[in-house]
């Protein structure tokens, strides 16, 4: 079974192209949630996360590396939600992302 530190281990090689910083750091995955394993069938994996922006003109470009990544991980079946709601600001990053874009 797949972890969540797993997941998101595969989501921090997507960057930010604009910003050149992975996406765990710069708090645009909001919530990863992980169903138990039914049968046979695949494992059920739910993430739920935002864009700096809504007129992002990456955000299909970066579904798709998402996308990419997570199929790494065997037998999942993986459903991404992008939302707005709250909407993404510089606060929801870590730490370190922040020092690296000098905001701290």
């Amino acid at each position: 079974m797949v972890t969540k530190d797993e997941i998101l281990s595969k989501l921090r090689e997507v960057e930010d192209p604009e910003l050149g910083m992975n996406i765990v750091d710069l708090g645009l995955i909001y919530e990863v949630d992980i169903k138990d394993k039914v049968e046979s069938n695949p494992q059920k994996v739910f993430i739920r996360m935002t864009f700096t922006t809504p007129a992002c003109p990456m955000i299909n470009e970066m579904l798709h590396e998402i996308q990419s990544r997570l199929d790494e991980l065997p037998e999942l079946d993986i459903e991404v939600s992008v939302v707005f709601d709250p909407l993404w600001n510089p606060d929801m990053m870590t730490d370190r992302a922040k020092i690296r874009l000098g905001l701290i």
